[in-house]
């Protein structure tokens, strides 16, 4: 069973996305939040697997709870997906920054938003390639400091090329393919790297791949 906790200051929204996953066997919604402080106060509660985060809140905003939850031990096993109705503005990349599994725009198809709910579960990839894509621009765009991937030189050979692959958007099936390896493989060899970085998902460790030079935005095939 997927734990799901609800965070959006608009009633209406999380009313309309508790009636979708409320229709599935798999899936439980174990609590609703109007704030991110009441919402950090419910993930310690309640320990979701996924917390469906609005990026823009009165009192404490998405960004901040996602940094929170990210630095407390205690919530190391929820997954924070980002709910925005902007696409990635400066709010959602720092969010991504600060430690969020990934984002839904709030427009999304509720097939589509079923099946992102039980991605970000498993702790596969949620950045879908176009959205990658959008990462690389902003890269190109308004570089961030160097240094910031330091520790990447503690990979071997064949983490660094699964972490490569993640940064371009593939799947850990699309990955095994590519590395001509199992899947259980490639997801052993991108879950040693994040343990090794000290990523705490595959969002974040797209993040580092790029600012650590290991991927180059303007590198062929990108």
């Amino acid at each position: 069973m997927i734990r799901v906790l609800l965070v959006d200051d608009q009633p209406l929204i999380r009313s309309g996305f508790r009636a979708l996953l409320d229709l599935e066997d798999d899936i439980e919604v174990v609590g609703e939040a109007g704030d991110g402080r009441e919402g950090l106060a419910l993930a310690g509660q309640c320990l979701p697997d996924i917390a469906l985060v609005d990026i823009r809140m009165p009192v404490v905003d998405g960004v901040e709870m996602t940094r929170r939850v990210a630095a407390d031990p205690a919530l190391a096993g929820v997954h924070v997906v980002i709910l925005t109705n902007y696409g990635l503005d400066e709010y959602v990349f720092e969010a991504l920054r600060a430690g969020a599994a990934g984002f839904l725009v709030k427009d999304i198809l509720p097939e589509d938003f079923l099946h992102a709910v039980r991605v970000a579960a498993r702790g596969d990839a949620l950045l879908a390639p176009s959205i990658t894509r959008r990462l690389i621009d902003r890269y190109v765009s308004e570089p961030y400091e160097t240094g910031a991937g330091a520790g990447l030189e503690e990979l071997t050979n064949r983490e660094r090329e699964a972490v490569a692959l993640v940064a371009r958007g593939l799947s850990n099936d699309e990955i095994a393919d590519r590395m001509v390896i199992t899947p259980m493989t490639a997801k052993t060899h991108v879950n040693r790297a994040m343990a090794k970085i000290g990523a705490r998902d595959r969002a974040q460790l797209v993040v580092l791949a790029y600012e650590s030079g290991l991927v180059s935005p303007r590198a062929p095939g990108l």
